[in-house]
């Protein structure tokens, strides 16, 4: 029997949970960063509630100062999660209780004179954090990145060496790997992959994007979170950025493969299973590629065992489970297909704008498009869906679950969801 990393990795969180009780409150860290604890939207957690709009599975909603879209990271009692003033000048972090709903922490990270120029649809404070014991790592794109004690909510260092001209605001979130924090840095002026020790944030690797580009900046950025994936005995850190996607030794930035697309502006985070990688190539025309792993060097275009032109995402992550994959559109199609061959499923309209990715949780698919509405469907072969939840409010940041809990992040508050004990 052969097991992938995320499942083993998903079979050793969900041990250490049952372990520590059903909440999981005594876990080191919860959530990590974008994604997840296997940084594909498998989330371990059990009995959630369905209707959201029903006022006793609400257990607290805590107004959030400023506006950002980051996802919240979970580190035992702690919930944190970066986020700026609406002019963009004060870069921060909060910490919210995660038994009573209180703000904790409200640092100031940096402090922008002239703040960038960013997207509509976009923050000033839209990348993930990553967490681990005693440390949280903020990242603002060019307006810098940043270690954090999360006891004291002290700042232990800043980065603000690693510049670049986002043109529409940063997005890209930062990843832990050893001691080591990648970031993504695909401005329209510069490209490549950056580590820095997450110790003292030095620089430790620096990969210059190799691959061609066209002359025009607009269509040189991308904001995708990579993936790091485990291929044939070694790591993978797989990057899509504009028109070529990456894969580095995360311990070195020593490139080991790319291939060639046409996109840019690429938003959703590689997964992978069965021997295949899925990518989304970005705007103007989201493609979903299946590219075979193993290769090295520039991949040919046999490569890709199979490509869905149809309703692929252009902002949302892509979810596996089991034999399927399954996709939201930015316009709220959701197609489910056969991982192996790429064939449909089925495909459903579920309605509204979708820039968070679905979440798998207690068996769950739960998305929640940027109208407020929190869609909850089976996965399966067929459409199934399970609940509707409207939360009149708009939502950016993906959902999280941990244990009976349920953690969405809206543009104006943060809301955690439970059932009432009995």
């Amino acid at each position: 029997m052969h097991c992938s990393l995320a499942t083993l990795l998903s079979l050793f969180v969900a041990c250490i949970a049952l372990a520590l009780g059903p909440d999981g409150v005594g876990q080191s860290v919860e959530w990590p960063g974008y994604r997840g604890p296997t940084g594909d939207g498998h989330a371990v957690a059990e009995n959630l509630p369905l209707d959201l709009n029903d006022p006793a599975n609400l257990v607290w909603k805590t107004p959030i100062p400023g506006t950002g879209w980051s996802t919240p990271v979970v580190l035992g009692q702690q919930i944190w999660m970066t986020t700026a003033t609406s002019d963009g000048t004060s870069l921060r972090a909060v910490c919210v209780d995660r038994q009573t709903g209180h703000l904790t922490h409200d640092v100031e990270v940096f402090h922008v004179d002239k703040p960038i120029q960013i997207h509509t649809k976009n923050s000033h404070a839209s990348p993930t954090p990553a967490i681990e014991p005693g440390r949280l790592y903020v990242h603002f794109g060019t307006n810098g990145t940043a270690a954090i004690d999360t006891a004291s909510a002290a700042v232990l260092w800043r980065d603000s060496v690693h510049t670049l001209d986002h043109i529409v605001g940063p997005a890209s979130s930062p990843v832990l790997y050893g001691n080591l924090l990648i970031l993504t840095c695909d401005g329209g002026d510069v490209q490549y992959s950056v580590a820095l020790d997450k110790a003292t944030g030095q620089e430790r690797w620096k990969a210059p994007r190799s691959g061609k580009l066209r002359e025009d900046p607009d269509v040189k950025k991308s904001f995708c979170t990579p993936a790091i994936l485990r291929v044939n005995g070694h790591d993978e850190l797989v990057t899509p950025a504009a028109d070529h996607v990456y894969a580095y030794d995360p311990a070195t930035g020593r490139e080991l493969w790319q291939l060639d697309y046409d996109g840019f502006s690429v938003v959703p985070r590689p997964v992978a299973a069965h021997g295949l990688v899925f990518v989304c190539t970005g705007f103007n025309t989201p493609k979903l590629l299946a590219i075979r792993q193993g290769g090295s060097g520039t991949l040919p275009s046999t490569a890709i065992a199979w490509e869905e032109k149809s309703q692929s995402p252009a902002s949302p992550s892509l979810l596996i489970v089991g034999d399927e994959l399954y996709v939201i559109s930015d316009r709220g199609v959701a197609t489910c297909l056969d991982a192996r061959t790429g064939r449909e499923l089925w495909r459903h309209r579920v309605g509204g704008n979708h820039s968070a990715s679905p979440l798998l949780a207690d068996g769950k698919i739960i998305c929640a498009s940027e109208e407020g509405v929190v869609t909850i469907m089976q996965p399966g072969t067929t459409y199934r869906e399970l609940a509707i939840s409207d939360l009149a409010t708009r939502i950016m940041a993906s959902p999280i679950a941990i244990g009976p809990s349920l953690i969405i992040r809206t543009a104006d508050d943060l809301r955690l969801f439970r059932k009432p004990k009995p």
